[in-house]
């Protein structure tokens, strides 16, 4: 649901623009606010808003959240075209990457619009 609205997004982008948010997609810090991350993907929050079928006030309080559920933290990267990947790190074993978080039913992730 997420990346085809983002795909519609991309593609009513000027060439010029587009190449704008390639740009700075590969600019971006390794680590970002979630506010920070939608601006680096040239979204507003009444974009990703619509997306997730919650209220523009929804996404603010979102982006301000330091805790929350991993399936709504997915929703969120999803919509804006995104994939989340959680990663374990130890010091004597290479990246572990964790499967199978946050792939909660829908009823559960009802804290995006909270």
């Amino acid at each position: 649901m997420g990346s085809h609205a983002f795909a519609r997004l991309r593609e009513s982008l000027s060439p010029e623009a587009q190449a704008e948010a390639v740009a700075l997609t590969d600019q971006m810090d390794r680590e970002l606010s979630l506010a920070e991350l939608r601006k680096a993907r040239s979204l507003t929050q009444d974009q990703l808003a619509a997306d997730l079928h919650v209220g523009q006030a929804s996404i603010a309080k979102l982006e301000r959240r330091t805790d929350m559920y991993l399936s709504t933290l997915r929703r969120f990267v999803e919509a804006m075209g995104g994939e989340l990947e959680i990663v374990a790190r130890f010091p004597d074993q290479p990246l572990v990457r964790l499967r199978g978080l946050g792939e909660l039913a829908e009823e559960e992730v009802a804290e995006a619009g909270e």
